[in-house]
């Protein structure tokens, strides 16, 4: 016990890295002879395909054998978990990957070189299935609140809620589904909970993200890899310290619907990015990316609401920005709301852009989070450090 000890006084001093405090010490790896759970919170459960010391081999094992009314965890061991993620609990729970201490505090590393676990399917829509049955992870509380359903005003309205405090950290959830020549392939399927993500990867080509209705969600210090639309929803996303990769260009980055305010009054609907960066992607299609430009977004309906502040933008960023969604719906409405403030890089000129709205500083100090969610969430880990 005593090298653990040690372990976990390294871990503390080294914390300054983006990792959580909270949980580190849980998350990673120990030598031999000391249990996976050392430095766990009481009751944490373990999964792992590869050792007698785990309690379950799946993760959604491990989330069916959770009693409701309480908090809990549970540390996914290193590997990949070929199956989908279902939660539809309302206690709040957190998914933990497991980090090793070898490359966790590399001060180069990120989500992309540091994570351990890798939970993934390769379910595309095709036959007429509703998108959110692709997804990798749903936390949602029923099947018909998860679903997304089609049109500018989606799924009807569920009168419930769901989870009120899921967290992930430093877990890579992927749907492997072909490339951009298919249809969605969705990663998570929000809706109607409270959702945070540290230092995760989400992996799609269309429609990687969704955010479902009277859904709030966080992520920060992650990366998100897509083609067409791959932010979508109808409820409230930040997205802090992100970057944005494009693998290849169609639709726009963001693809989000409005909602009319009498499903949840106050509520400020939207996708907000904020301090993060959008590039192209390691394995994308130069030629391809470069010819087309990305937009940075389309307004699925007409009360849509995006906003970029102090973003990054390589060259793949169309100088118009914003573009309407099809054909059948040709005018981007003023009842849509596309924003940006600071944006900078070879895309972030906003000369050309279609929107107006290019925000001035006393504007954007309109889009905080504790604005945008109403509330400073107490569901969010703001001592996560990035």
């Amino acid at each position: 016990m005593v090298l653990f000890a040690v372990l976990q006084g390294l871990a503390l001093a080294l914390s300054v890295a983006a990792l959580s405090p909270k949980f580190l010490a849980c998350q990673l790896k120990k030598p031999a002879g000391i249990s996976p759970l050392a430095g766990c919170p009481a009751g944490t459960l373990f999964v792992s395909p590869a050792t007698s010391a785990s309690h379950f081999s799946s993760v959604q094992q491990a989330v069916d054998s959770l009693p409701e009314g309480r908090p809990a965890v549970i540390l996914v061991g290193e590997g990949e978990y070929h199956e989908v993620v279902n939660v539809s609990r309302k206690a709040p729970l957190t998914l933990l990957g497991q980090l090793d201490l070898r490359t966790a505090f590399d001060p180069v590393g990120n989500a992309s070189t540091r994570n351990l676990v890798q939970i993934w399917d390769d379910v595309f829509v095709e036959n007429g299935i509703d998108d959110a049955q692709s997804a990798v992870l749903t936390v949602s509380p029923s099947f018909n609140a998860s679903l997304i359903g089609a049109g500018p005003t989606g799924a009807p309205l569920q009168p419930l809620f769901g989870n009120t405090d899921f967290k992930a950290y430093n877990i890579d959830f992927q749907n492997r589904a072909a490339n951009f020549s298919i249809s969605q392939a969705l990663v998570t399927d929000i809706s109607y909970a409270n959702a945070s993500f540290y230092g995760c990867t989400f992996a799609s080509w269309q429609d990687t993200w969704y955010t479902g209705r009277n859904a709030s969600t966080y992520v920060v210090d992650s990366i998100i890899f897509g083609q067409t639309d791959y932010l979508f929803g109808f409820g409230t996303a930040w997205f802090q310290s992100i970057t944005l990769a494009n693998r290849a260009c169609g639709g726009g980055i963001v693809a989000w619907k409005g909602t009319n305010l009498t499903d949840a009054p106050g509520n400020r609907y939207g996708a907000y990015i904020s301090d993060s960066r959008m590039i192209r992607s390691p394995d994308a299609n130069a030629t391809t990316v470069t010819a087309e430009q990305c937009f940075l977004g389309r307004p699925w309906n007409d009360l849509a609401t995006s906003v970029f502040l102090r973003t990054y933008m390589d060259d793949t960023v169309a100088p118009a920005g914003f573009k309407p969604f099809d054909s059948a719906r040709p005018v981007i409405m003023n009842t849509t709301f596309y924003a940006e403030y600071r944006s900078f890089g070879p895309g972030g000129n906003t000369s050309q852009r279609v929107s107006d709205h290019i925000l001035t500083t006393a504007e954007a100090e309109d889009f905080t989070i504790e604005k945008v969610f109403l509330e400073t969430p107490s569901w969010i880990d703001f001592d996560y450090d990035f």
